[in-house]
């Protein structure tokens, strides 16, 4: 996608909207929620911020990616929990407070730790192909921008205006669903050529990473002696990304058209992999101590 009214200024309102979504549905006592519990946010931490994209290095090299497609596999993975990973952890039987509290400070972090691994990751895969100029700081600006204000400003509509944020925030989630499916279906038809010619390599190496992400998260969580639901929870917070920012970044400030397909179709079959992770779930570990719906 190239730098016109779609990727320049949709795909960011757009993103915006949703983060505001997940903000109506935060308070502060979720970001002190997850300080109470060190060892889920450390373990959830490294699972999101080491192994995923150290994972999906792995599994690119292994087979044979390279170039802009790399380099959109690593945005990916680069990226925070998407804010769809609370209701996949209600419908798992996880724990949805945990879900919430992670998404919400996973948001933060990745104003910062984002903009490392996609420098790291154009001079890897870009470097003999072009001269590569990273715009750190427009990249850390720009997700600052589409996340962390957006964020705030649903948690103080949240605080000042309770009631209608109340009201408002169930609407607020579907709608940003919707246009979820929006920004990933002006992906998919604007570079329909480019994902025709590499649907068949790039499509299973997103769903296998997903699969794996949701195992190894579950594992590693549950490894650390963390709760059932727990456990449950950080495999989904894991492996469901925000794949909206992804083709954000990749459109609006790197303006690479191969660069937006990976994010886009792992924004869809992350979703067939974790409904699948949420049933398996529910059917053979049983019911947690505590699963509550998200606000």
């Amino acid at each position: 996608m190239q730098g016109d009214i779609v990727s320049g200024v949709l795909l960011p309102l757009i993103l915006a909207f949703i983060m505001f979504s997940l903000g109506l549905g935060l308070t502060v006592r979720d970001f002190q929620r997850i300080l109470e519990q060190p060892r889920a946010l450390l373990v959830g931490a490294f699972c999101h911020f080491v192994l995923l994209p150290l994972v999906c290095y792995l599994m690119i090299t292994a087979m044979g990616v390279t170039g802009a497609f790399a380099v959109g596999f690593m945005i990916l993975a680069a990226c925070p929990t998407g804010s769809t990973s609370n209701l996949l952890t209600y419908l798992a039987r996880g724990d949805v407070a945990l879900a919430l509290s992670f998404t919400a400070v996973a948001s933060v972090l990745t104003i910062f730790t984002l903009p490392v691994v996609v420098t790291w990751a154009l001079a890897h895969f870009m470097a003999a192909e072009r001269a590569v100029n990273v715009p750190v700081g427009l990249m850390m600006g720009q997700v600052a921008l589409v996340l962390g204000l957006p964020v705030s400003l649903g948690m103080v509509a949240r605080h000042r205006w309770t009631a209608w944020a109340l009201r408002f925030e169930p609407r607020a989630t579907r709608i940003a669903t919707v246009l979820f499916v929006l920004i990933v279906v002006l992906a998919v038809v604007k570079n329909w050529g480019l994902l025709g010619d590499n649907f068949a390599k790039l499509a299973p190496l997103a769903l296998v990473l997903n699969l794996t992400m949701l195992g190894v998260g579950f594992t590693v969580a549950w490894l650390a002696r963390l709760s059932r639901s727990q456990s449950i929870t950080l495999g989904i917070e894991t492996a469901v990304q925000n794949a909206a920012l992804a083709l954000v970044i990749a459109s609006t400030v790197l303006q690479d058209d191969a660069m937006a397909i990976p994010g886009a179709l792992y924004g869809v079959l992350m979703y067939a992999g974790g409904l699948l992770f949420a049933f398996t779930m529910r059917r053979f570990m049983g019911a947690p101590a505590v699963a509550q719906p998200p606000h």
